[in-house]
């Protein structure tokens, strides 16, 4: 029996059947085996669970809407690797969620900021970009350095990622509360930004 294209692409209910399987189809075979990959579902080596300040400075990097102006994803090009560093693998962002990759950069990718500069540098360019680099677009953030991290608000975040399958201990959520208690959203997002590529972090100052 010879196949007819002709019912196909005059039935457009069975057009649309038909196009959704095939989506779905391709959609799972390029989907679910990541599901089972290693490098994609463990951690890289070295990568631990964000302590609770720089989980803290990463909710401020989120709200303040960071991601829009810098993605946080080197792709394997030689362009890319020469300015920013290694190329970012799946690995290094199992504990994101969600994960900061993406293609905007109106600001340079911030994937391996962590320790390139001080802290001291990163409040003078939060507080006044302009201070620190002249020809800077970048909004300032002054307020960071007057509101406060909320305790409550940062042991309930753990407590929710724990859920979710990040390997946080109940003495971690138990000290969370503790650790950015009297800090600054501008102090939190800093630590954030100083574990930013860097695997094997110091204590946050």
């Amino acid at each position: 029996m010879k196949f007819n294209h002709e019912k196909i692409e005059t039935n457009s209910w069975l057009m649309l059947v038909l196009v959704l399987l095939v989506i779905s189809v391709g959609g799972a075979v390029e989907i679910v085996p990541l599901y089972f990959q290693k490098s994609t579902t463990q951690a890289a080596p070295g990568v631990e669970p964000y302590t609770a300040i720089r989980l803290a400075g990463r909710d401020v990097y989120v709200s303040e809407g960071c991601y829009n102006c810098h993605s946080q994803m080197i792709r394997p090009f030689r362009a890319e690797t020469l300015r920013y560093g290694d190329f970012s693998t799946a690995g290094e962002f199992v504990y994101d969620r969600p994960f900061q990759w993406g293609s905007k950069r109106t600001g340079p990718d911030l994937a391996r900021v962590g320790a390139r500069y001080s802290d001291e540098w990163h409040r003078l360019h939060l507080t006044n970009p302009r201070d620190v680099v002249p020809e800077s677009n970048m909004p300032a953030y002054p307020w960071l350095a007057q509101k406060k991290v909320d305790p409550v608000a940062i042991t309930a975040n753990l407590k929710a990622l724990q859920k979710l399958g990040v390997p946080y201990t109940d003495e971690q959520i138990a000290s969370a509360a503790k650790e950015v208690e009297g800090k600054t959203q501008m102090e939190a997002l800093i630590a954030y930004l100083q574990g930013m590529g860097v695997k094997t972090m110091p204590p946050a100052k």
